[in-house]
């Protein structure tokens, strides 16, 4: 690998790094949506929830004013009694089945299987950007942006499946959640998104051969670049 590809590839992996923490963060955390119940009086408990790929939580607030961003019982980073449980899918419990029950089971794992294969895919990447380095392996620059790509695609892609997740619990007349909004998970998965396309795409312009320095020669005619 050349001394200029090596500096370009060590900025693009500082954005892999950012990104893969952001989806890390995304993937294990469960603050991708909050739902809320409409508030009916207040100076009494209403039971908001936030929710990830893996968990439900629910949190008891104590209700004193409206809330002033207009999301009905909140916000939910108000105090209160909290309980989390984890998805059926996974393990059994009462709160698991009434979440399963309500907002279609199916969106859930898909949406968590999704993201686990973008998980392998940047395992995959990284490897292969860790041996580019390697003597006459710059090669691998080329499927390590192919692989970064797929990660950031599979990603919004279980990004989109949590969205229509939502809608269907919000649309449903078993749920008592009549609003709802996207938290700070669901903006790391954006952003992994956005980071990682970029990533790939950059590894792989990086990796195309040099275009000739003069517009009469070909590719073939041209003078390999040299170490310095």
């Amino acid at each position: 690998m050349f001394e200029e590809q090596v500096t370009k590839v060590k900025i693009t992996s500082v954005v892999i790094v950012v990104g893969m923490s952001a989806m890390l963060a995304a993937v294990v955390t469960d603050h991708w949506a909050v739902l809320s119940p409409r508030v009916e009086k207040l100076n009494a408990t209403c039971e908001a929830a936030h929710f990830g790929l893996w968990r439900l939580c629910k949190k008891t607030i104590f209700m004193v004013k409206e809330d002033p961003q207009g999301k009905g019982c909140g916000p939910i980073s108000l105090p209160g009694a909290k309980n989390c449980s984890y998805f059926k899918h996974f393990t059994s419990g009462e709160e698991a089945e009434v979440f399963e029950v309500k907002t279609q089971k199916e969106y859930n794992i898909s949406a968590a299987a999704i993201a686990i294969f973008s998980l392998f895919f940047m395992i995959l990447g990284t490897l292969c950007v860790i041996f580019s380095f390697g003597k006459g392996r710059d090669y691998l620059l080329r499927p390590a942006g192919m692989f970064f790509a797929f990660a950031g695609l599979c990603i919004i892609i279980s990004v989109e499946v949590m969205r229509q997740s939502v809608k269907r619990m919000i649309d449903s007349d078993e749920t008592i959640w009549i609003e709802y909004y996207y938290s700070w998970s669901f903006t790391c998965a954006c952003a992994s998104f956005t980071l990682l396309i970029l990533s790939g795409a950059a590894l792989l312009l990086i990796s195309m051969p040099h275009m000739p320095r003069n517009p009469w020669e070909t590719c073939m005619d041209a003078e390999p670049d040299t170490l310095d």
